[in-house]
């Protein structure tokens, strides 16, 4: 591919102009067919109706681009797994639109995304194997664990996604700086397939992000966080698992940290106390820093920040000196790491006093 920079700008601009030209219809359709997010309880933190149906821009922007680049000869390789690619999403964007319309119920969800997953894994698109960190030049071969581990890796992502879907512009900029991650390690390993795929879901991204943050005008819904997921899921085995470096497992793992913990740790919390693990709570790493005091452009920012800090770790990590690279690894997952520990321990401690401090206080007026 010749000047393959000039046609990543081309893709991401028509991605983003594409997806903020098409907000303002999408917020027509919404209204239409009431796809309205009306706050109802305490976990949600707008106080008025706001459209969602957003992931159908950002689903434009990213399908226009895609269609735009194959336009163009020797650019974009049309192969069964693109087409197994693009299959999958349409599935995955239909989901979105009839949850955001009538909220299903999760096991027909999961059979959809377990559908989704296997159209691309049974296509070639698995994590066959990962290097051995201890053994240089060795590698764990997954054997029959490929196909399972894979569409579990899918279908983790795309819910991970719709987890941290809690505040305005946290889960779009957050795909974004994630997208923006495996775009730079495809790019600099000459991989323009991957990179031109992830430059069209970035602009998309982009492109819907001014009318997504904080005060929202509109909300990607299940729409937009499911079509994310499902994208990072599936193109992160497409190309960083495929990376040769001897850590290359832990490059997805540390692009995508965020959500991933927060759905581990939602589902984990929730089944101990005896809930459905996909029990909607407000108990998420967002709502935390809320209870903590701060604001919802604050907590985004911060949450961007971690997210941005582990891509640049990631990108080390894959295309930098192993050993320092390693190091920087280490350093910075332990920052965030503690980071994390303390914003869940303050968060619990203040919530805690604060019940406390309501008991006294009601104590106090049954006394009087």
């Amino acid at each position: 591919m010749s000047h393959p920079y000039i046609y990543v700008v081309i893709t991401l601009l028509t991605a983003a102009a594409v997806a903020f030209l098409m907000t303002p219809l999408v917020n027509k359709l919404a209204h239409r067919i009431n796809a309205i997010d009306i706050p109802k309880d305490e976990r949600r933190m707008h106080r008025h109706p706001i459209p969602r149906l957003g992931g159908l821009a950002i689903f434009g922007g990213f399908i226009t681009a895609v269609f735009v680049m194959w336009l163009l000869p020797d650019i974009l390789v049309v192969d069964w797994t693109m087409v197994r690619l693009l299959g999958g999403t349409t599935m995955i964007i239909m989901l979105g639109l009839l949850d955001d319309v009538k909220p299903l119920p999760a096991w027909p969800k999961f059979l959809v995304q377990i559908s989704a997953a296997l159209l691309v894994v049974l296509g070639g698109v698995e994590i066959e194997r990962f290097s051995n960190p201890f053994i240089e030049g060795a590698y764990v071969e997954l054997g029959m664990w490929s196909i399972p581990l894979s569409v579990l890796w899918i279908v983790a992502m795309t819910n991970a996604i719709n987890f941290i879907d809690g505040l305005d512009g946290l889960s779009v900029g957050v795909s974004s700086i994630g997208a923006m991650a495996i775009f730079i390690v495809a790019a600099m390993k000459g991989n323009w397939q991957i990179a031109l795929l992830m430059a069209a879901l970035t602009g998309g991204a982009l492109g819907f992000l001014p009318f997504n943050l904080h005060p929202a005008s509109m909300f990607a819904g299940d729409t937009g966080a499911l079509f994310l997921g499902y994208m990072l899921g599936t193109v992160s085995i497409m190309g960083l698992f495929k990376l040769t470096a001897i850590v290359s497992f832990a490059v997805p793992l540390l692009i995508l940290a965020l959500p991933l913990f927060d759905l581990i740790f939602s589902s984990v919390r929730r089944i101990i106390s005896g809930k459905s693990p996909m029990a909607a709570d407000r108990n998420h790493i967002h709502h935390k820093l809320i209870d903590l005091g701060f604001s919802q452009r604050q907590s985004v920012a911060i949450l961007y920040g971690v997210t941005a800090i582990l891509s640049i770790a990631a990108v080390v990590l894959a295309v930098g000196d192993e050993m320092r690279a390693l190091l920087f690894l280490l350093a910075i997952s332990a920052v965030v790491g503690a980071i994390i520990w303390v914003v869940v321990t303050l968060s619990s401690a203040k919530k805690v006093i604060a019940e406390e401090l309501n008991a006294q206080e009601e104590s106090a007026e049954e006394n009087a």
